[in-house]
């Protein structure tokens, strides 16, 4: 408050600094109160939101009144657009079921993924896609797939093929509001696997930024500097250029370790957790902390890697 930092700054006292900086007395001294009912009313908001994810505030505010909560409609809409559950009033089309729910952060591989797809051209002229999926725990790469188009079945294929690779699936997916997102086919899909879609808000890349990282390290050093004479041959320098970003590549969010070399690390320490060499991995796990708080921009630098 600008109050405040004029009576430190100048050693004054309260009543002169609220005369100075034009602040009524009352409103010096007012004090946020704090307010429990409202925490238990913002989380039955959004539970009902998850379920009825195109009602507006004005009904759930009749559904809440209706299960004996005594609220009027401007205190849902607060809580309502502090939670950012605003939905559009137009649809466009017909979309797959969305969960307007906050994204997670991981804590462990395998937990959260996050997909996106990148576009270039052939040395022909002719465009095609790259399907691009990361994990935001380890930053491995995950899949790195081309062809000419992508639609949702392209996407569950792709999927299934991390899955056979990597053992598992994700708890959930970050994506974007993209058309091959929003398909029935990976709705079904990720229905039938127990894996949650969340989906950003439109024109926010930043909520998925591991994704958009990777894809700007992409683009500048692969795309910009190679030549593809033609589909097959943008395939295997994808695969060439994968292998390199997981096992050779060093990352600075990772202390400069590879990303493969990264989860290494965290499986051998959760196994031997109560030896002096797990105690030792586990030291080296919490390096990449201990060397951020070095850096003074470090969210910038880890969003940029």
């Amino acid at each position: 408050m600008l109050g405040r930092w004029a009576q430190q700054t100048y050693q004054i006292g309260q009543r002169r600094a609220a005369r100075l900086m034009g602040v009524g007395w009352s409103t010096w001294l007012y004090r946020e109160k704090v307010r429990p009912f409202d925490e238990v009313l913002r989380r039955r908001l959004r539970e009902m939101a998850a379920i009825y994810v195109r009602y507006g505030y004005r009904r759930l505010t009749v559904l809440l009144r209706r299960e004996g909560w005594k609220v009027n409609a401007k205190r849902v809409y607060r809580l309502y657009a502090e939670e950012r559950l605003i939905v559009r009033i137009k649809q466009r089309r017909k979309i797959a079921r969305r969960q307007r729910v906050a994204t997670p952060m991981a804590t462990g591989p395998n937990q959260l993924w996050s997909m996106d797809f990148v576009s270039d051209k052939l040395a022909d002229g002719l465009s095609f896609r790259i399907f691009t999926a990361v994990d935001q725990f380890t930053r491995e790469c995950v899949g790195l797939e081309a062809d000419r188009s992508m639609t949702g079945k392209h996407v569950v294929q792709a999927l299934e093929r991390a899955r056979a690779e990597r053992g598992s699936l994700p708890i959930g997916i970050p994506v974007d509001n993209g058309s091959e997102f929003c398909s029935r086919a990976l709705e079904a899909w990720a229905i039938e696997r127990g894996v949650q879609l969340f989906f950003i808000r439109p024109g926010r890349p930043v909520e998925n930024a591991f994704i958009e990282s990777f894809n700007g390290r992409l683009r500048d050093e692969f795309l910009n500097v190679e030549w593809f004479s033609s589909l097959e041959d943008a395939r295997q320098k994808l695969a060439k250029f994968r292998e390199h970003y997981n096992h050779q590549r060093p990352h600075s969010a990772l202390a400069d370790r590879t990303p493969a070399a990264f989860a290494e690390l965290h499986r051998a320490g959760k196994k031997k957790p109560n030896t002096s060499m797990g105690r030792a991995l586990q030291s080296l796990l919490i390096e990449p902390l201990e060397c951020a708080k070095g850096l003074p921009n470090q969210e910038k630098w880890a969003v940029k890697t």
